[in-house]
């Protein structure tokens, strides 16, 4: 099925360990950019990495797959996954504050 067949998916995850301070924020966008994914990425208060991420659903897992070991400097020891809404209109990946 290619990625114009395949339906659009969102998933809401979080990813903790030492995820922040090592620049998770700039290699997650970089690779949903490569993949051509919208959403958005932030460091949060708790030292997790919270995302969500659309587009088609196997480039989705893609990016999550990657999110498991994440950058060379990271250390993850949990990502946990949610499908949430789809929202229409979204362009881009960004890191947000």
């Amino acid at each position: 099925m290619s990625p114009s067949e395949q339906p659009v998916v969102r998933r809401a995850v979080t990813v903790t360990g030492r995820v922040q301070g090592v620049s998770f924020r700039y290699h997650t966008v970089q690779q949903a950019e490569r993949l051509g994914l919208t959403g958005w990425v932030r460091n949060h208060d708790d030292g997790s990495v919270r995302l969500e991420v659309q587009g088609p659903a196997d480039a989705v897992a893609e990016l999550v797959g990657w999110l498991h070991h994440g950058p060379s400097h990271a250390r993850v020891d949990g990502v946990r996954e949610d499908a949430v809404d789809v929202r229409d209109g979204e362009a881009g990946f960004r890191a947000v504050r």
